[in-house]
């Protein structure tokens, strides 16, 4: 798999330092509050369980699947729920955690459902922020790393469900997506 990748953007100590940084924000926006993390299946996977590492809040986890790419490589527009929540989330804090944002089509989605879903509050933090791709605009309250308009893999990132346990990032060849 390492040779598929024509370089790497973000090492394993990088992320790291980034999940800290992601989560002492987050405890310092919620002292004294009570939080839930929505992580979005399958990419926020091992994001979400190095960043709620780091939560020094009295916290519980959820979890969604909803696509907006089938095996593409770019957002078709259209969101489907293919696993909703466990848990109501009524009057209760919501942190979305999502790999990698950039329509912008998928959150915006999500953002609005959560609300109708009387969600006391509702904060999206994401690993990697894509703004050269955005769609729709949609406001990131933590971000780990602004990525160029490369297709990025690995720590969770897939292509095809490949390069998903990669420990780093890092940009697939073309040749091999193309």
């Amino acid at each position: 798999m390492h040779q598929d990748l024509e370089k790497v953007l973000f090492t394993e100590q990088e992320i790291k330092e980034a999940a800290q940084r992601i989560a002492a924000a987050i405890n310092a926006d919620y002292a004294g509050q009570e939080v839930t993390f929505v992580g979005l299946l399958k990419g926020s996977v091992q994001f979400m369980a190095d960043l709620i590492k780091y939560i020094d809040l009295k916290c519980t986890i959820d979890f969604m699947c909803v696509s907006s790419y089938g095996n593409g490589t770019k957002s078709t527009g259209r969101v489907n729920i293919i696993k909703d929540l466990s848990e109501p989330i009524d009057d209760k804090n919501i942190v979305i955690v999502e790999d990698i944002i950039d329509s912008g089509n998928t959150l915006n989605f999500i953002n609005r459902y959560f609300s109708a879903k009387n969600a006391r509050s509702v904060r999206i933090c994401t690993l990697l922020d894509k703004p050269s791709r955005r769609e729709v605009e949609i406001d990131v309250d933590y971000v780990g790393f602004e990525v160029p308009d490369e297709f990025v893999v690995g720590y969770g990132l897939d292509y095809q469900e490949y390069y998903r346990n990669l420990p780093y990032i890092g940009v697939l060849k073309p040749e091999i997506y193309a």
